[in-house]
């Protein structure tokens, strides 16, 4: 029965992908939207069951389907490994998974192919099922390449727009080069362990096994640069913003809940092994840090609505990164699942107001929306209250333990971390001023036609906003259900932060530091009434946060253009010399042609004297050869 079960969780998306994908034009959008949202939601229900299950027995649900490589004494076997890592993820994935398919139904009701988004959808959430449901690293690979490809499609959906190409062309080469570390990694662990299988390895590991501690920590960064790659990682990062070209469902799905936190599933996955890399793990809290504090600075000056919570997820992944790297997993995946909530949530608000505004994302020609569009302010609201890390709200409990572990490890990441933090308050409500605050500052169509979502789109808003407001309440200090939930599948026992002095303090500075950008955001959007310039009036730092540091146009100097130029040289040089000696080949053969053809004027006479004279030469060689 678990067989089945767990099949049918894997499997149900990939039913509605294939519907859809063959016969969801013929059903129409409503039928198409229903059956992509329920597939999902089957997935849901089982894991829900299984979910339950586990946390009851404590005893993971082990599926091994058949024998998948053999080579030596190197053998891989196709099977799932429902954990509890693994159910958490897929709760969430799922979960908020199903409310997107819902949002959707009515988001993109009037694109003419519907049909193939949610093929798309369902192919995604199929494939992230698959990467986190894997037993090995293989499988994961499996799943991760194929919420790759789906990003490529989900991204470049709109693709008479060339920019949206680009941009989904763009996400899938950075996607390949942390891929391709990835893959060296899965390499040279399978080399180490003669096995990818998880309890394999971390059997092997905790028995004592002898491993070349060197190519293991080059295994370790490896598996890290994969991560850099999914999770939007320096210097691996400016794919995500770039992202937001997709319609903004998939911006909720896969840059908030799913895809980019592949990396912190796959780091947290494999704890055990860079548990033994202190120095890999240096590295990744340094990285996390700085992408951190480098996203958070670039947000401060968006305009675009999208744009700006594209660099608050980068921001806040940084901070995951930094837990990791700090070995505080169990930290790291309260963050995901809070910000999973309001991050989903704060996108889906998002496009609320687009939707209302019929495709405006300038955030300088809003504003006055919060008294037309009630329901998608206070959802917003909320969820920016639990994003820039105010109590009672979920992030203000994960974002000060991943605070209170930087604090107690190193000062100076501490103090990166916190200074992200409160530009994150500060841009979040800037965000929220803008949009939602003082008077309507665009056209008088777009005013006349301002009104509220419809309640596909207002309920899973509601939803997220309540889990954004209680979902803390998994991990209170002193107390935490999660660190006792995943103990069994973290190598290392769960970081406990004491409620003594210097946590209170901790969670002081945090809460004054946030309310600090808040008064920032207040006093120069609401008091002052400020609207942020345009493009060519931005001058001094500004510009440069406004252009991201150029590290876009960084790379296209440093390795598009002399790609280019590499690319050039073949075609124009290389290419042209093979071209040259191949048709000149050719041009001989033509040339000695037309010379033989001369020889054929039709004379019996001359035909006869050349076959005297073959005949002879022939007599002569055979003689002389004897």
């Amino acid at each position: 029965m678990e067989t089945n079960l767990a099949l049918l969780l894997l499997l149900a998306p990939f039913a509605g992908f294939l519907l859809n994908i063959f016969f969801g034009k013929k059903l129409g959008k409503t039928v198409s939207g229903t059956l992509g949202t329920l597939t999902v939601a089957v997935s849901f229900a089982v894991t829900l069951f299984f979910f339950l299950q586990v946390n009851s027995t404590k005893v993971p649900v082990m599926v091994d389907l058949f024998e998948w490589l053999t080579m030596a004494n190197f053998k891989v076997n196709f099977g799932f490994q429902l954990d509890q890592l693994s159910l958490l993820w897929l709760m969430f994935v799922t979960g908020i998974g199903t409310l997107i398919h819902v949002y959707s139904i009515s988001y993109m009701h009037d694109d003419e192919n519907m049909h193939k988004f949610f093929a798309y959808l369902n192919l995604f959430v199929f494939f992230m099922i698959i990467l986190v449901m894997g037993s090995n690293l293989l499988i994961m690979f499996i799943g991760w390449e194929g919420v790759g490809l789906c990003s490529y499609l989900l991204i470049g959906f709109w693709y008479k727009n060339q920019d949206y190409n680009d941009a989904a062309k763009k996400a899938f080469i950075m996607n390949r080069i942390g891929d391709l570390g990835f893959l060296i990694g899965i390499f040279i662990i399978g080399y180490l362990f003669h096995s990818v299988d998880y309890n394999t390895i971390s059997t092997a590991i905790a028995t004592g096994a002898e491993v070349d501690m060197g190519w293991l920590s080059i295994a370790a960064l490896c598996l890290f640069i994969g991560a850099c790659g999914k999770s939007a990682q320096i210097p691996l990062y400016t794919w995500l913003p770039d992202a937001m070209a997709g319609p903004t469902p998939v911006s909720a799905l896969i840059h908030a809940a799913t895809m980019v936190t592949a990396g912190i599933f796959m780091i947290t996955r494999m704890n055990f092994l860079f548990n033994l890399a202190p120095d890999v793990q240096n590295i990744i809290a340094i990285v996390g840090a700085i992408t951190s504090l480098v996203a958070a600075a670039i947000g401060l000056v968006q305009n675009d609505i999208k744009k700006v919570l594209a660099y608050s997820t980068v921001s806040q992944l940084g901070l995951m990164f930094l837990a990791l790297g700090l070995g505080a997993y169990e930290i790291a995946v309260f963050h995901v699942i809070t910000h999973a909530f309001f991050k989903a949530c704060l996108f889906l608000g998002s496009g609320s107001v687009i939707h209302a505004l019929h495709g405006e994302q300038d955030m300088r020609n809003m504003g006055g929306l919060k008294k037309v569009m009630k329901i998608t302010f206070i959802t917003f609201l909320i969820s920016t209250l639990a994003i820039s890390g105010l109590p009672p709200f979920s992030g203000f409990f994960s974002k000060d333990e991943i605070l209170m572990t930087a604090f107690h490890h190193n000062k100076a990441l501490w103090i990166i971390a916190s200074l992200a933090s409160i530009m994150t308050a500060f841009y979040m409500f800037r965000l929220l001023y803008l949009t939602f605050y003082k008077s309507f500052r665009g056209t008088e169509e777009q005013k006349h036609h301002l009104h509220e979502s419809p309640s596909l789109i207002t309920f899973p808003l509601i939803i997220l906003a309540a889990l954004a407001l209680v979902g803390g309440l998994i991990s209170l200090p002193g107390s935490s259900w999660l660190n006792h939930y995943l103990a069994p599948v973290l190598a290392k026992p769960a970081v406990h932060h004491e409620l003594d002095g210097t946590a209170y303090m901790l969670m002081g500075l945090a809460v004054v530091g946030a309310l600090i950008g808040i008064g920032i955001a207040y006093t120069k959007y609401i008091k002052q009434a400020l609207v942020p310039a345009q493009e060519s009036e931005i001058t001094g730092f500004a510009k440069v946060l406004y252009n991201k540091f150029y590290v876009d146009e960084i790379y296209t100097a440093i390795i598009v253009k002399p790609l280019y130029a590499l690319a050039a040289f073949f075609r124009d040089v290389t290419e042209a010399l093979f071209s040259s000696v191949i048709f000149g080949l050719g041009k001989a053969v033509n040339m000695l042609s037309n010379e033989g053809k001369t020889i054929q004027n039709g004379s019996i006479g001359f035909y006869l004297f050349a076959f005297v004279l073959g005949l002879c030469s022939i007599i002569v060689y055979i003689f002389l050869a004897k």
